[in-house]
């Protein structure tokens, strides 16, 4: 990915948004060398959203095996270790 400032994604937005959605190119646009937001293809930010899905997924059915494994603790008992 390419880093261009605020400045320079400002004056030429069309042109990095463009330069995305034809050619695939990323930019990271960066304030005081410091990264703030990242311009990318559509499909990029959607194969992300997918990704995040299935590890979501993938992180509940984990839970609920452990469940099914190890059991469950008591709300009280939770509780009672908190000190609620």
């Amino acid at each position: 990915m390419k880093n261009v400032t605020t400045a320079e994604a400002r004056k030429n937005m069309a042109e990095l948004l463009n330069r995305a959605a034809y050619g695939g190119e990323r930019f990271v646009v960066t304030r005081h060398g410091k990264e703030l937001v990242a311009i990318v293809p559509v499909e990029d930010a959607t194969l992300l959203d997918r990704l995040r899905t299935l590890l979501e997924a993938r992180d509940f059915e984990t839970a609920l095996q452990e469940i099914a494994e190890t059991g469950t603790v008591p709300w009280d008992e939770i509780r009672r270790d908190l000190g609620l």
